[in-house]
Formats: C-alpha cells, structure tokens, sequence
C-alpha cells in the first residue's frame, strides 16, 4: 500500500509538470512560428503534423508498454520531449521541425499528448479500486489544468519580463522552449522512481494475439474511438494555441494578457473536471458527459459573436467553466467498460483516435485565420460537430453502463 501510495503520488507529480510545460509553450507556439517568418497556412499546417506525429508514436508505444515496461515507455515519451522542444529552439528550418513535429512530443494545445495519458491511466486504474475511480481520475485531470494555467500564465509573464529587459521577442520565445525540454529531463526523472507497481506482469497469451492486445472489449472500443475521434477532429479547430493567436490578431491583445486569460480558462476547466465526479455519482457518467457538454459548446460557438474582446474572453471563460466535466468522466468510462487486462490498450488506441481527428482540424484552421472574413469559422465547426458527437454518443451509450452504476 505504502507503494501504491507513493506511485500514485509520482504520477500526479509527472502529470502536474508535464501540463506546465505544455501550458507554457502553447500561448507562445504560433506566435514563436509566426516571429520565425511562417505564414498562417505553414503554422496551421505545422501543428496538424505535430499532431499526426503524436498517433504513430503513441499508437507504438502504448501497444508494447504492458510487454517492455510501462516506465520504460514513459521515459521515452519524455525523451521525445526533449527532441522536439530541442529542434524548435535550435532552427528555423521548416523541414527540420517538421521532423520534430511528427517524431517529437510538443503540445500545440495545452492539453495532453504523446503516450503519457493512456500508460498512467492504465496504472492508476490498477492501483485504485473501481469505487475511487472516477474521483481520482477527476482530481487527476484537477491538478492538469492548473498547471496548464500556470504554465500559460508563466510562458505570457516569461515573455513579458524579457521583453522589459530589451531582449528580443525570438529569443523570449526560444527561452520558453529551452524551459520546455529542461522539464523533460526532469520527467525521466521521476518516471525511473516509479515501482514495479505499475506494471501489468505477463499478459494473457489470447491477449497479445489480439490486435492492439484487445480481445474482449473490441468492439465497443471501436465505437468509442470512431465519436471520441469526431469530438478530437472538432476540438482541432479551437485548440489553445490557435485561439490566442486569433485573440491576437482579432483584438491585438498582448502574449502576458493572453497568459492570464489562459491562466484563468484553465483553473476553471479544472475545477469543472473535479465537480464531474459529484455529478456522475448521482446521474451516471454518460449523462455527465453529454449534459454539460452540450452547453460547453453552445458557449464555445458565441465566442466569434461578440462585438468586443472583454465580452469574448467572458463567453470563452464561461465555456472553460463547464468544458472540461466529460473529461475525466470520459476517462472513467473507458476504463469501466474494458476487461482489466485491455485497459493500456483502450486508452491507447481512444486516445490515439483522438490524435488523428485533433491533427486534421488545425492545418484548416491556419487557412481560416489567413481570411478576416473566415476568422470565427473554426469556432462555429467546432461547437456544431461536437453537438453531433455529444448526441451520437447519447444515443449508443446510453444504455451500457459501468460496474459501479450497474449496483445501483
């Protein structure tokens, strides 16, 4: 138990500094792109690869994690980090950081990527009992989003404090990628402390000979992954970087104003993600899913409809306040409703679903912001497909329920 605790506590610890570091490069990514004489099209196009990268990588690793280690792979992860984080600052050669685009780990959204989310959730779905579940999933992605906050707040103030001191806005930015990949390192760190603990043991042999080590569970994994996919391509259009970028070529608002916007959106989004288990707990998780979801959006489409920046930023902070409440519900779901020993491989194979929906929408959205006329385009295709997604998945989930809900 002792252990249990302390891995439980190592995974927090690796999840909280990794959401920082993504926090802190996504306020500044596009800007950065944009300072190293990329035009719209390219950064839009550049973050859709930086996403396509993460669904080979994590698609590979996420896989053999159960068969070659757990920790082994999440020191990989940070590894490709590194990578990246070390390309970017290092050239402005477009090819090159493609390269590290699609083979590096760099968060263009501020949200998770890479195979970090699927392995610790296997792990800490196999160090709580079913009952805890949900919970620390929800405190899990509580202490997420307030580092995704913190980091945004801290990559706009980083940024600021060095333009006072007369250096260059490239160099700024170029700072908080050398910070970006520091973190890395740290990770390796403190993912070689984790024990044993974590890993599967030896896997059913009817187990590995099954695609993707699914056997059981493969057909609602699919479902699942086909609407988690449709919501991530939706996601796509509004993801964090490319909303500051149009807060900052819509109304000009500044990187250290964009870092305290962020700073707030993401304290309410986890805050929203930890009322999610006091609500699922009384009308099951699907419910929870769809029935704060739906609004989340409808808020999300308004926010090109306001005349002014402050009205804008109120409509986008009122969204963040409920959008993050599928989240660790979501989660909780996959988990509930997979055998045991398929767990590393659903969230695997969900999340990368997510990746591969979540790389088309950006490329469209730098085409998009290079039209004033197209500027609130990605906010409208976003909120109405995930509409559609929170209706389908109502419609085919409604009815297949987790072990917890199935005793009531």
């Amino acid at each position: 138990m002792k252990s249990a605790r302390l891995d439980i506590q190592l995974l927090f610890a690796t999840r909280t500094i990794r959401l920082f570091a993504y926090g802190l490069l996504s306020i500044i990514l596009a800007l950065y792109l944009s300072q190293l004489g990329l035009n719209e099209q390219r950064i839009g196009l550049l973050l859709s690869l930086t996403l396509a990268g993460d669904v080979a990588i994590s698609l590979w690793i996420t896989t053999i994690a159960d068969r070659i280690g757990r920790r082994r792979m999440l020191v990989l992860g940070a590894g490709l980090m590194i990578l990246a984080s070390g390309t970017f600052a290092s050239t402005d050669n477009f090819w090159l950081l493609t390269f590290a685009a699609i083979v590096g780990v760099i968060s263009p959204s501020g949200n998770e990527i890479g195979p970090f989310l699927s392995i610790e959730q296997a792990s800490l779905s196999q160090l709580v009992p079913n009952r805890q579940r949900t919970r620390v999933f929800a405190w899990y992605n509580l202490v997420g989003s307030f580092a995704t906050a913190l980091g945004a707040l801290t990559g706009g103030g980083l940024v600021h404090t060095l333009g006072i001191a007369d250096i260059s806005l490239l160099v700024s930015y170029r700072t908080v990628l050398i910070v970006y990949s520091a973190i890395g390192f740290l990770l390796i760190v403190l993912f070689t402390c984790l024990s044993p603990a974590i890993e599967t043991g030896r896997l059913r042999q009817a187990a590995s000979e099954q695609l993707f080590g699914l056997h059981h569970s493969g057909k609602i994994v699919i479902q699942l992954s086909s609407l988690f996919a449709l919501d991530a391509f939706a996601g796509g259009f509004v993801v964090q970087s490319m909303v500051a970028y149009w807060f900052h070529i819509k109304f000009g608002i500044a990187p250290a104003t964009l870092g305290g916007i962020f700073f707030g959106a993401n304290v309410l989004a986890g805050i929203s993600s930890l009322l999610a288990a006091r609500l699922a707990a009384k009308i099951g998780l699907i419910n929870t899913m769809v029935f704060t979801h739906i609004p989340s959006n409808v808020l999300l489409i308004l926010v090109p409809m306001m005349p002014n920046p402050w009205l804008a930023v109120l409509v986008l902070l009122l969204r963040f306040s409920i959008s993050q409440m599928d989240v660790p519900t979501r989660q909780s779901y996959t988990m509930a409703v997979v055998h045991p020993d398929e767990r590393s491989a659903a969230s695997g194979v969900t999340n990368v679903a997510r990746s591969v929906g979540a790389s088309i929408a950006p490329a469209l959205t730098g085409q998009f912001l290079a039209s004033p006329a197209l500027l609130g385009l990605p906010f409208f295709l976003a909120g109405g497909l995930k509409i559609v997604y929170d209706l389908l998945l109502f419609q085919n989930f409604r009815t297949i329920n987790p072990p917890e809900e199935k005793r009531k």
